[in-house]
């Protein structure tokens, strides 16, 4: 098998002229590099936590290439490069190699390549030293030393690990902001704001990133941030003067069959479908009514790993207010609910559905089955929360209420234009 042979770039990147996995990077698009190379990059596991998916990070382990892509969980941005098995992969820095089947990664080596900075740190319960560079350390195996000198690294010693990270200390490191070249021409959502009145949710608000280019130039190309509501009642144009088109337009049932049919000029107007615009890169599906052409629902996805449709949408990062009626004098609590709440704190909040749930259990037409178990939905405050086997929310479809033409188009009072 010929090996990969990759580019380190210190507090950025590791890579080859066709593809690199950036620091900052989101999770799907580190997956899509892995299917397009599929013949290259064979053997990849996913590994998260079934029970508590935000307190470890999700890794990508390419176990035939020794490396390890280490993502936050919270925000699905690539936060740390892992090299753990050095004679699985060969590695250059400014073009020229440090680790191949010629060159032994050695301490010389390093140095020579990356220049001597400092002392390395000796950890005596790893029996391991690590040399730190910004964005970057090496950890050395020191098995054949018995009397492990303290402060300098053993002549010959060899790298055992390396890490590419942003900053200077691996243990507090954070997924950067996402680089420009991931962007690739789509908006993302920083965060979306539901915006509601007493009775229920009347819209969102999103915080929008594009990376907005000058005609032609590269130079001027930089992050812009945008803010764009939209509300129940908004028509499609409404939506796509907004937020541009969809990524997928989804017709609700197997109808989208009938402009095949023999006379599609004879079927029934009103039997037309419900329609969604699909935005996987915000996170968020809209739904028309098929004859009014006006937003009816909105769903919010979490992108929990474990969930049937992982890494279908990226997270959406929203902010529900609650209305909660304490007590006789109907007095209300304010509350946020987030992409993060679980559903007993939601339950705590808002008391428990009347209703049983309904249970979901999706599975593809061409395999019936489903290796992650069936989701159960609860409705509560013209809200429908789907909730995951291990107590996380997987969606929240929020229902307006029907809104007639002659209504104007609610203002949200405290967006900032």
């Amino acid at each position: 098998m010929p090996m990969l042979d990759l580019e380190v770039v210190p507090e950025r990147s590791l890579g080859n002229e066709q593809w690199e996995f950036a620091l900052g990077m989101p999770f799907s698009q580190a997956i899509s590099i892995l299917q397009k190379h599929c013949r290259i990059i064979k053997n990849v596991q996913v590994l998260y936590s079934e029970q508590t998916p935000l307190s470890h990070d999700l890794i990508l382990n390419l176990t035939q290439d020794g490396i390890k892509l280490l993502f936050d969980a919270t925000n699905q941005r690539l936060k740390v490069i892992e090299v753990y098995d050095l004679s699985k992969v060969k590695l250059k820095y400014c073009g020229v190699h440090f680790n191949s089947q010629a060159i032994a990664p050695t301490i010389e080596q390093i140095d020579q390549s990356f220049g001597a900075t400092h002392p390395g740190v000796y950890n005596a319960a790893e029996q391991l030293f690590h040399l730190n560079f910004r964005g970057l350390s090496f950890s050395f195996q020191l098995d054949s030393w018995n009397e492990a000198p303290k402060y300098e690294i053993p002549h010959g010693a060899m790298v055992k690990r390396m890490h590419i990270y942003t900053g200077n200390n691996l243990q507090e490191t954070r997924a950067p902001a996402m680089p420009l070249a991931c962007f690739l021409g789509n908006i993302y959502a920083e965060c979306v704001d539901v915006l509601r009145d007493g009775a229920g949710p009347l819209g969102l608000r999103l915080r929008l990133l594009t990376a907005g280019c000058g005609l032609g130039v590269m130079a001027d190309a930089k992050v812009r941030s945008l803010e764009r509501c939209i509300f129940f009642g908004d028509s499609c144009q409404d939506v796509l003067g907004a937020l541009g088109s969809p990524h997928k337009v989804f017709y609700k049932s197997e109808d989208k069959m009938k402009i095949h049919s023999p006379s599609p000029h004879k079927q029934v107007p009103s039997k037309c479908n419900d329609y969604f615009f699909n935005y996987f890169t915000l996170g968020v599906d809209i739904l028309f009514d098929s004859t009014t052409h006006l937003v009816k629902k909105f769903v919010l996805h979490t992108n929990y790993p474990g969930h049937y449709n992982f890494n279908i949408y990226h997270r959406c990062d929203f902010k529900i207010p609650l209305v909660i009626k304490k007590g006789a004098d109907s007095q209300t609590e304010d509350c946020i609910l987030t992409t993060y709440s679980k559903w007993d704190q939601i339950q705590e909040l808002l008391g428990h559905p009347m209703e049983k749930p309904v249970v979901l259990h999706r599975s593809s037409s061409a395999n019936n089955t489903n290796p992650f178990g069936s989701t159960f939905c609860f409705g509560l405050q013209r809200m429908i929360f789907e909730v995951m086997q291990n107590n996380h929310i997987a969606s929240v479809t929020l229902y307006g209420a029907p809104r007639t033409t002659s209504q104007a188009r609610p203002e949200s009072s405290s967006s900032s234009h």
